[in-house]
Order: C-alpha cells, then structure tokens, then sequence
C-alpha cells in the first residue's frame, strides 16, 4: 500500500456504539486509513457523508428508521458517491442480493476477521467489488437455483468453453477468487506477488468478457457443478 497517498476517508454507519468504536479502532490503527464520521442510522448516514466526502461508507444493513439498503440507495444517486461497503451480521440471500442491487460495491459480515475487513474497505476504495466467502456462496446459490438439469448443462458447457481459454495461472486466480479470497490471500495461495494477481484478473476481465469478480465466480461454479 502506498502510504505517500491521503489515507482513505472512512465513514462508519451502525446502529450499535459498540460496533462503530471497535471499527474505529481497527480502521485508524492503519496509516492508509482513517474514520472521519460516524452515524447511527440511515438519515444521520445522509447527512454526514454530505458533510465529509468519504471515499468508502461502511453501511450496516438493518437499523432503527432509515436502513442501510434505502441510505445505500440514496447515496448513491447523488454527485461523486462514496464506495458502500455492507457490514452485517445476517448473511441471507435477500440482504446479498439487496445490497448489490442498490449499488453497494461490497458485503461482508460482521464476524470477518479484521485483516479481511481493512483489505475489504481497501479493495472497494480502489472502486473493486469484494464478497465475503459466506456471502459470494449466497450470490451464487440465488443465481443458480432453481435450475432444470437441461439448464445446468448449458450453462457448464458455456462455463467451461470459456474457461477453456485461460491459462493454467488464470484459472488458479479464477478459482481462488470463487472460493472468495481478496488478493493478498490469493497471492499467499498461489505463492505469487500481489502485483501478478491483479495482472491475471485484468486478464481474467478481458477473456471471459466479465464485470466483477462474482461473475468469475459464477463461471467458475458453473464450470465445477
């Protein structure tokens, strides 16, 4: 990480003072990041990020008045919106789902380690998607239930082609990524730089004509099923 940069401004949203003292306390223990702004609720959310122009929202989902799906919403119409990552304790298919329709660009729940949680707010700060393992499962089960076997077929046969076209490093990344590792874990994994893990999913982008990385995922599953 470069630390010459202006750390990441943070804003911490959560209905629980606990909760928001503990993520202060990881989150401005690192150099490259520091909480500006906290809120107890969606409004509050409104209000402060308004009033600091954080780079990344943690946003709880469920809170007394406004949630964090509505804030989420709300936030993200408006000019130059923070990066909203999802912290919760509920991992329903619902809640994944919910998130990433209104525009968050990550969910991670609240029993994440704390070296996952930084690298998550440090990934979604760079503008990339990342799901917990938990919640990239729950993504993948909703998109791919209920299917027919004809269906599951089509879509492993369509999966594989484009795998077919990787290298062997690529789809060691691809499979990595689908068992919802962030980059540094991935590097450890394969025993490579961090540097070459971004090169492979720039690669991986480029070949399968995807998005983000659940959509590697979903190939990946699809693939494997």
């Amino acid at each position: 990480m470069d630390t010459e940069r202006a750390p990441v401004r943070v804003v911490i949203v959560d209905d629980d003072q606990l909760v928001r003292m503990a993520l202060r306390l990881v989150i401005d223990g690192e150099p490259d990041l520091t909480v500006v702004a906290e809120a107890a609720d969606g409004d509050a959310a409104l209000t402060v990020v308004a009033e600091q122009r954080p780079d990344v929202v943690l946003m709880d989902v469920r809170m007394p008045g406004r949630d964090g799906l509505s804030a989420t919403r709300e936030l993200l119409i408006r000019p130059a919106p923070p990066r909203v990552l999802m912290l919760t304790t509920f991992d329903s298919d619902d809640l994944v789902l919910g998130a990433l329709q209104a525009g968050a660009l990550g969910f991670v729940l609240k029993d994440t380690p704390p070296a996952r949680i930084l690298d998550a707010v440090r990934t979604v700060a760079d503008g990339n998607p990342v799901l917990s393992p938990a919640a990239t499962a729950r993504v993948i089960a909703a998109a791919t239930s209920p299917w027919s076997s004809h269906a599951r077929d089509a879509s492993r046969e369509a999966a594989r082609k484009q795998l077919s076209t990787l290298t062997e490093r690529e789809l060691d990344t691809a499979r990595a990524i689908a068992d919802g590792l962030g980059n540094p874990e991935i590097a450890g994994r394969l025993h490579i730089s961090v540097a070459t893990v971004k090169a492979h999913i720039g690669n991986l982008f480029a070949k399968l004509a995807v998005d983000n990385r659940v959509q590697i995922a979903l190939l990946v599953r699809d693939a494997e099923d």
